[in-house]
């Protein structure tokens, strides 16, 4: 399989006796379905906003589809962003004064995407996550289960390669928990998307095909 994600020697340090991540090397291939283990201040926030473009390292690289991602340029980052990468976060951040059909459609503005467009690939993503009938509600007339299906329909507007997962199951209960994270697992198998996933959920990590654990900024299993 190609990889489509790597590090190589990634370190994230604010002063001497805070280093966020230490030599991190990590690899995930096209299609792969990875969770990011580790307790609270392990490191999985700072890594995956270092792999989306968020923030940067103190040293080492990203490669993301063959390239090394260049932190310095400000324009390279947001097409980074806006082609090849798919976020899907804890509190959805779903913009509220729009439908749901909206806010999927929304980050093809920035694509220059014409509406038509915006809104027939809206439409068939609501349809992949089994929301078509709410197209023209608002998030506050959505459950949380709901709204996180919306989150991950917009996350795969771009058809982006990989997703990167911020505790999305987080709010959740367990049994809506176990729905969004199939649906991931679903979209993942029939699409190729490469999905990794932050979860301090070990169950849920047995179901992924592997797993990797860090541990005070390292990793401890990849």
């Amino acid at each position: 399989m190609a990889i489509v994600m790597e590090t190589q020697g990634l370190t994230k340090a604010y002063n001497e006796q805070v280093i966020a991540l230490d030599d991190v090397n990590i690899a995930l291939e096209k299609g792969e379905f990875v969770t990011l283990l580790g307790r609270s201040g392990s490191g999985k926030s700072t890594l995956l906003n270092i792999l989306g473009g968020l923030d940067c390292p103190t040293s080492g690289e990203v490669v993301i589809n063959g390239r090394r991602v260049d932190f310095d340029d400000r324009d390279a980052l947001i097409t980074l962003r806006r082609e090849a990468l798919g976020f899907i976060f804890q509190n959805f951040n779903l913009i509220p004064t729009q439908t749901a059909q909206e806010n999927v459609g929304y980050p093809l503005v920035f694509n220059f995407q014409k509406k038509a467009v915006r809104e027939e690939r809206a439409l068939a993503l609501l349809e992949l996550v089994g929301l078509a009938r709410r197209a023209d509600h608002y998030p506050r007339e959505l459950s949380g289960g709901e709204q996180q299906r919306v989150a991950i329909a917009r996350a795969l507007v771009g058809n982006p390669a990989i997703v990167l997962a911020d505790e999305p199951t987080g709010n959740l209960d367990s049994k809506t928990s176990d729905e969004i994270f199939d649906l991931m697992r679903t979209v993942n198998r029939e699409r190729e998307t490469t999905f990794l996933v932050v979860t301090h959920e070990r169950e849920l990590g047995k179901r992924a095909d592997r797993s990797i654990e860090l541990l005070d900024g390292r990793v401890v299993t990849a």
